[in-house]
This record gives C-alpha cells, sequence and structure tokens, in this order.
C-alpha cells in the first residue's frame, strides 16, 4: 500500500481520499461554518478554564497578566480596565502586520473572561503544592490546545493570539520562536513597570510557545507565512482546511 505523507498525497501527486474519510480529521479541519464555530467556542471555552487553573495554581501569573498588573501600577487604572485598554493597543500593532480581526475576537473578548470567573468559582483553592503544579501543567497544556483549536476556525484569533499569528505570517518564523519571544518581552516590559514575577512565570513563557506549536501540528492548523518552496512529511497542508485567517492562502507550519 502506497505510503500517504500527512497532506493526503500519495507519490506522485495524487490525493488519497481515503483520508477524507476519517471522521475525526473531519472535524478538525472541515470547513464547513458549524464545524469552524464549534471549534472556535470549545477552543475558547477551554482558553478560559484554563486561566483559572492558572490562577488556582498561584505559582506566578502570566507573563500578560504580569504586564496588565504594572501598567495598572503606572496608570493607577484597576487590573480589569489595564487588560481592555492593553488588548486595544495589542490590537493596534495588528495593523503593520497586515492583521485582521474576525467574529471570533470579539466572541473571545466577550467570553473567556466570563468563563474563567465561572470556573474560578467551582473550582476549590488548594494548599497542597503537588496540587497546584498539577493545575499549572494542565492549565498550559488545556490553554495551548485551546489556542490551536480556535486558531484553526479561522474566524479570528483574540489580541495576543493575533498578535504571534501576525508576527508569523509576516517573517515565516517558527511558532515557538515568536511566541516564547513575545511572552518573555512582555513578562520584562511588566517586570520593569512593577509587575510581580513568579516561577511560574518564567515556565510559561519559555514552555507556551513550543507547546502551541506543538497543539497546531497536531490539529492540522496551517499558519500563513513565508515558507520553502519545498513541503515535507510532516509540514505540507492538510486537505479540506478552513484558512487560518480569512482573505489570506494556508500555508505550512514551521518545522522546528
Amino acid at each position: 500500500m502506497p505510503i500517504c505523507r500527512e497532506d493526503g498525497i500519495l507519490p506522485g501527486g495524487r490525493p488519497d481520499v481515503s483520508l477524507k474519510k476519517d471522521p475525526m480529521h473531519h472535524l478538525l479541519t472541515g470547513s464547513h461554518p458549524l464545524l469552524r464555530t464549534t471549534r472556535l467556542l470549545l477552543g475558547l471555552i477551554g482558553y478560559g478554564v484554563a486561566i483559572a487553573l492558572f490562577v488556582r495554581a498561584a505559582l506566578g501569573l502570566s507573563p500578560w497578566d504580569v504586564l496588565s498588573q504594572g501598567f495598572s501600577f503606572r496608570t493607577g487604572m484597576d487590573f480589569g480596565l489595564s487588560v481592555l485598554v492593553l488588548s486595544f493597543l495589542i490590537m493596534l500593532l495588528w495593523i503593520p502586520l497586515r492583521q485582521k480581526p474576525g467574529i471570533g475576537t470579539l466572541v473571545n473578548a466577550l467570553t473567556v473572561g466570563p468563563i474563567a470567573g465561572l470556573t474560578l468559582a467551582v473550582l476549590p483553592l488548594t494548599d497542597s503544592l503537588i496540587a497546584r503544579i498539577a493545575l499549572f501543567v494542565g492549565g498550559m497544556l488545556l490553554l495551548a490546545f485551546s489556542s490551536a483549536l480556535y486558531i484553526g476556525a479561522g474566524l479570528g484569533p483574540g489580541p495576543r493570539d493575533g498578535l504571534m499569528t501576525g508576527i508569523t505570517a509576516r517573517t515565516g518564523w517558527t511558532v515557538w520562536k515568536v511566541r516564547g519571544s513575545i511572552e518573555v518581552v512582555v513578562a520584562l516590559v511588566g517586570w520593569s513597570l512593577g509587575g510581580g514575577l513568579g516561577v511560574g512565570t518564567i515556565v510559561f513563557a519559555l514552555g507556551i510557545g513550543p507547546l502551541i506549536q506543538l497543539s497546531l501540528r497536531l490539529l492540522h492548523v496551517n499558519l500563513p507565512g513565508k515558507t520553502a518552496p519545498t513541503a515535507t512529511l510532516d509540514t505540507a497542508p492538510a486537505l479540506d482546511t478552513a484558512p487560518a485567517h480569512p482573505g489570506t492562502e494556508p500555508i505550512e507550519l514551521p518545522a522546528r
């Protein structure tokens, strides 16, 4: 039996139609509006739950929360307002990156916070260090998977993920390098403004980029960007995938 590449192309350029019959592959990559909306909502729910897990872990704020905390100290705004203002400022950076918002961007802003709040209301506090580490690790894994799931819906990323995908698209750098660099810079800027760093902040900044890149690959999400002219076994795009962002052509996810 011929060996099929991950993108469903057999040797000689013939498509492997059997790949389309895989129900899980279709659920993860199908372009039907209902499938894309489902991926968006499930991803945002998971994202909100992940934030609540980080809060309960109490091992350090995420880099973006460090920035929001430092920004609130410097401006006198409350923390919630600083988060909103920074989200708007981040989206201004989308303009030179030619990144476009979508309905998913709006739904992100309206749902992630309330979902995190509801999760915190039912998730008990714990003094156990092992339990807190488990919450933190679970939160990182869930956030990475959820990010890939809702980005893959192609309905518009949130402000922070949009910055990541926009830089990836314009530079062709790997996702883990882009996201990791953003997180480290954000953490340092937030710390310089007076935000508090913790062990969890450092682990998050260094680890979330590779986890998101792995999740994007596992969920067959193709990001727009600059790539090499030839596709390899683990970088070729999947068939029947929705564009990562409307108006752009899907391309390969960088291999490293």
